[in-house]
């Protein structure tokens, strides 16, 4: 894969793929920076192949999905900004975006995007293993907080002594 520059790397792409609508998908600018062409040629690409992009393949995100991304990552919304709320696309629809593309390219990239989506299902499994692992364990000292508590309440109880009333002595 020569013409792939070093920054895109497995993990490189990883990070650019993001859950919503309860799938994982690329957003067109990330795709378009993959695939070195510019952003405003994706939506034309899939305005002019609709039957290749059905909405599991891709889906232009909504008003509400669009505000809540330019809010996360500070997106401008003035002049020199997008226009209009960018495509989302799955792992086949990024494949399919590929195809349209026809560049050599593009096939490459289409190989580590479909790489990076595999191992990002791969890896999910492990790491919810491993946070439900950390819940049990958050769980077993919570429960050990409480009886550690009552231990220090009861050491207090017999430190202290009572206070009794003593007849005062003298006048």
């Amino acid at each position: 894969m020569p013409d792939i520059q070093p920054a895109f790397t497995l993990d490189a792409v990883a990070q650019r793929i993001f859950e919503m609508r309860g799938q994982r998908v690329m957003l067109d600018a990330d795709l378009a920076a993959l695939y070195g062409v510019e952003t405003r040629y994706i939506p034309r690409a899939v305005k002019r192949n609709p039957g290749r992009f059905p909405p599991d393949f891709a889906f232009q995100l909504s008003a509400e999905e669009w505000a809540n991304l330019k809010s996360t990552f500070g997106i401008s919304s003035s002049w020199g900004g997008r226009r209009s709320a960018p495509y989302a696309f799955t792992e086949h629809g990024a494949l399919m975006l590929s195809s349209v593309l026809n560049s050599t390219r593009a096939d490459e990239i289409s190989l580590l995007i479909v790489r990076a989506f595999v191992w990002l299902r791969r890896a999910v499994p492990a790491h919810k293993e491993l946070a439900a692992k950390v819940a049990e364990l958050e769980n077993a000292v919570g429960k050990h907080d409480d009886a550690i508590k009552a231990i220090v309440q009861a050491l207090q109880h017999m430190i202290v002594p009572p206070y009794s009333q003593q007849r005062k002595i003298g006048f």
